[in-house]
């Protein structure tokens, strides 16, 4: 099937629901260890109460990808009914993550909140790969990290932006405070009506060979084979991508477990206060512990801030990519390769940095975001059979799930203590692991991988 070029507004359209997966993704990324901090965590405990989401992902997104491959509705398409699926369970668990009464209740939102924003996620990616041609799929995937860009400025800045609207940031011992809470409303609402709305402005193309489409469909007791068989047979370009993404995740993974700890203690000196270090019988004491708490949740607002200025650049970054791409080739290798050294120094610079620079770090770590939700993708697309690329895309997920889970299970804090016990060194870590991954991607040989040649 010949499919046609595709203006702007029209790749606009099918990629704007992914504003409402940055904005959960945000959210998730930038305030659940304060929730967890909040509720009574120790931040050597952090990373593997983040254990959710990168198993959620595992087993999701190739399962997802799957389904949606062999799913065709004349009236949703192949890609859609996942996303609208995703939205709805996905609006629900944001909105009552704030209200977790304990810790434990938390984690098991995080564990519902991922699940659900990985149905919708990954057939976006597809849906990429779907509607457009292969000179056309790099600036598809900047768009839409384009659109990612807004959400995650918005998103991580909301918490701030309630607060100056007066709404508290004080709570009592182990209560979210209210600025969170209605961030996560305005969240929940924002994801939903996203995701409607590229449902409803966007079609999708139909299986070329239908009769195919069907006797494949019809086929019984094939997921786990033809999974497997297609995890065995990956593109050896994909292969590679794999190593750069393991080394791009377990960076970005770091930074949004411990952030957060990390920053408001070692740039903010304001760690959160441990309530079993204070006599909260004694009202001065209790005083105390409050006036500490209410200025860590400050602070921590100020810290969600200066990470949504990495949207904010990844922003600038795809804008940027989007010009040259409408008219020109790109250098996928060399442009993914800079952009990650960049931002794994901006992560070496938080140990230097103060309150009123560290957005600058967050500006160098924008360009390595901007990159990783576009040039991998872009470069895959041009590596892997079209009829299957949902699974693909899905089985590629692995690749950033698994240092995910090696992160939380204690690579993170085995690492970053051999530099020492201060919090602060996670992110140097963070800094070095995306090093790692700008070299690597001199790995890439393939010419269409580099730059599709149409």
């Amino acid at each position: 099937m010949e499919k046609r070029r595709l203006s702007f507004w029209e790749i606009w359209n099918m990629s704007f629901g992914f504003l409402g997966i940055q904005f959960g993704f945000a959210l998730q990324g930038g305030f659940m260890s304060r929730i967890f901090q909040t509720l009574g965590a120790d931040i050597h405990d952090i990373p593997i109460m983040w254990i959710a989401a990168p198993l959620t992902g595992l087993l999701v997104q190739p399962i997802i990808g799957y389904l949606s491959d062999r799913t065709w509705s004349p009236r949703w398409g192949r890609r859609r009914p996942y996303f609208l699926i995703g939205a709805v369970l996905s609006s629900v668990a944001l909105f009552f993550v704030p209200y977790s009464p304990a810790l434990w209740v938390a984690a098991g939102f995080l564990w519902i909140l991922d699940a659900s924003i990985n149905i919708s996620m990954e057939p976006f990616r597809a849906l990429v790969a779907d509607k457009l041609t292969e000179s056309q799929r790099t600036y598809g995937f900047v768009v839409q990290t384009l659109i990612i860009g807004i959400g995650t400025w918005v998103a991580s800045n909301l918490p701030w932006m309630v607060s100056q609207l007066g709404v508290s940031d004080s709570a009592a011992s182990g209560v979210i405070p209210n600025s969170v809470k209605v961030a996560f409303a305005i969240g929940a609402l924002v994801f939903l009506i996203s995701i409607l709305y590229t449902v409803f402005t966007t079609s999708e193309y139909p299986p070329e060979d239908m009769e195919e489409f069907e006797k494949e469909k019809a086929k019984k007791n094939q997921f786990i084979p033809d999974i497997l068989n297609n995890i065995g047979n990956m593109p050896l370009t994909m292969k590679k991508l794999g190593v750069i993404q393991f080394f791009s995740w377990f960076a970005f993974f770091t930074m949004w477990s411990l952030a957060n700890p990390a920053l408001t203690e070692h740039v903010f000196s304001t760690p959160a206060p441990i309530q079993s270090a204070y006599d909260m019988t004694n009202a001065v004491q209790a005083e105390a512990f409050n006036t500490a708490n209410t200025a860590f949740q400050k602070s921590s607002n100020l810290v969600g801030s200066a990470m949504g200025v990495y949207g904010l650049s990844s922003m600038v970054f795809a804008l940027l990519l989007v010009l040259y791409t409408s008219k020109r080739r790109v250098n996928r290798k060399f442009v993914h390769m800079f952009s990650l050294i960049i931002g794994g120094i901006g992560f070496i610079y938080m140990y230097y940095t103060s309150p009123e620079n560290l957005k600058y770090c967050f500006v160098l770590i924008g360009f390595a975001w901007g990159s990783i939700l576009s040039m991998p993708y872009a470069m895959l697309s041009s590596s892997v059979d079209p009829k299957k690329m949902g699974v693909f895309m899905g089985i590629f997920n692995m690749f950033i799930v698994i240092p995910q889970i090696i992160a939380a299970v204690g690579g993170i804090n085995y690492i970053s203590g051999l530099l020492g016990k201060e919090a602060i060194n996670a992110m140097t870590v963070a800094g070095i692991s995306l090093i790692i991954a700008g070299l690597c991607n001199l790995l890439i040989t393939n010419k269409n991988a580099v730059s599709y040649q149409g």
